[in-house]
């Protein structure tokens, strides 16, 4: 695992806007891609990830003129989600400009594609993508923008039998609530697999949120709706001033 904590700025996308929502529902338009992208670097984010919220749903391919439009002027590491199906997806996204991939409806269906990528690219260059919603007494895994059981819960999807460079831990529950993130959810996929960077997104509206997701045994955060209301600087320094490790903006 990396010793510095990342701060990721998260853009779900509705091709061809950013919207945000709560729960993967009720999405507004926050604004272009190309500004919400520049708006992120600005506020000193230290990757970008990006997030197709419909292409599985709608059954869309990766969608490159938005990639463009996302990676055009930007210089820190960017993560395309959203319509990765196949190797040539990859492929095209990556010159585009990605950096990684995140796959989750893909990663159920296809798990080997996991592995294929691992293999032609590196495991580095591959993000699970695990959107988890809290069903009594488990958190089960879905896809499809987060509308479909995959018959998987959260420990039998981090389980795969491929290997990949990290996962996003997305909980569909707290998505765009700022209510904080699921401590639970992050300290049980913590205890499962030890040894892969855990990327946690769903609920952070102020940076207490962060520091807390950290503790409970995250190595990053993906953030949106901080974006448009409060930026990113002062969850940055709130970590810091805790000493956590990370990135001066």
């Amino acid at each position: 695992m990396g010793l510095t904590t990342r701060v990721i700025a998260r853009l779900d996308v509705k091709p061809p806007h950013v919207v945000k929502g709560r729960r993967f529902d009720g999405l507004r338009v926050m604004g272009s891609l190309y500004e919400c992208a520049q708006r992120a670097q600005d506020q000193g984010a230290d990757e970008l990830l990006y997030v197709d919220i419909v292409a599985s749903l709608y059954g869309r391919p990766l969608n490159g003129e938005c990639i463009d439009a996302v990676s055009r002027d930007l210089f820190i590491p960017l993560t395309v989600c959203g319509g990765i199906r196949t190797l040539e997806d990859v492929r095209t996204a990556m010159r585009l400009g990605a950096d990684k991939v995140a796959l989750n409806t893909a990663a159920v269906e296809r798990a080997d594609l996991v592995g294929e990528i691992g293999r032609r690219y590196g495991a580095q260059a591959v993000v699970l993508s695990v959107e988890a919603k809290w069903m009594t007494p488990d958190w089960l895994a879905y896809t499809h923008g987060g509308r479909e059981r995959s018959g998987l819960d959260v420990i039998q999807a981090v389980w795969l039998p491929e290997s990949y460079g990290e996962i996003l831990l997305t909980s569909v529950d707290r998505d765009g609530c700022g209510t904080g993130c699921d401590l639970g959810l992050i300290q049980t996929v913590r205890d499962a697999v030890r040894d892969v960077p855990i990327i946690a997104s769903g609920g952070i509206g102020m940076p207490e949120h962060a520091l807390e997701a950290i503790q409970a045994g995250a190595d990053a955060v993906a953030v949106a709706s901080c974006l448009y209301t409060t930026g990113l600087a002062p969850i940055k320094s709130h970590l810091k001033l805790a000493g956590v490790p990370i990135r001066d903006a």
